[in-house]
């Protein structure tokens, strides 16, 4: 009879010891757990208005010619106030086009998060409905990839950039796309 007072206290402990196991796992930060099928691959199509210009449409075929690196972000992620700062930093530095993709959010909302934080991208683009952002295999923010000129995706980091990540990622990639590999 003893037993079975503890059998639900048991049960209880082994469901909360496989859960906190889950989350230690998912814990990891190595972004080659979530590969990107579009690596090495074209980037999507797409035909998004700007964030800043609304009647203003900028189509992926536009943004040919040169690199660029496409920030995903939104007024709501936690995640992206953190990174911001490293993406203003690089921005700074004008080696590549940086063009902010507002996901899912209000136009309103997105244009005070960039006054208040401002605004380091060369372009932002809006997609308030994340339809581009199926296309991209995108399910969160921030992620951040890096397009070649002839609009090939090279690299991508899920998560908040970090300057670690720029400096042992994301310049090496930079570096690869500028000699043509």
């Amino acid at each position: 009879m003893a037993a079975k007072r503890w059998l639900p206290f048991v049960a209880f402990l082994l469901i909360a010891a496989l859960m906190a196991a889950g989350v230690w796992m998912s814990r990891r930060s190595d972004r080659d757990a979530l590969p990107s099928p579009l690596i090495d691959k074209p980037a999507p199509e797409f035909a998004l208005p700007v964030l800043h210009e609304p009647g203003r449409i900028v189509t992926s075929k536009e943004l040919r010619g040169q690199p660029y690196l496409l920030n995903v972000w939104g007024s709501w992620c936690p995640e992206c106030v953190t990174e911001h700062p490293v993406i203003t930093r690089f921005a700074e530095t004008k080696r590549v086009r940086v063009i902010g993709y507002n996901w899912k959010d209000e136009r309103a909302d997105a244009l005070a998060w960039l006054e208040r934080f401002n605004n380091p991208y060369w372009l932002v683009l809006a997609d308030e409905e994340g339809q581009v952002a199926i296309d991209f295999g995108i399910y969160g923010a921030p992620e951040t990839f890096l397009v070649d000129g002839k609009g090939i995706v090279r690299w991508k980091h899920v998560g908040a950039m970090t300057d670690a990540i720029v400096r042992d990622e994301l310049l090496p990639a930079l570096d690869a796309v500028e000699k043509g590999r």
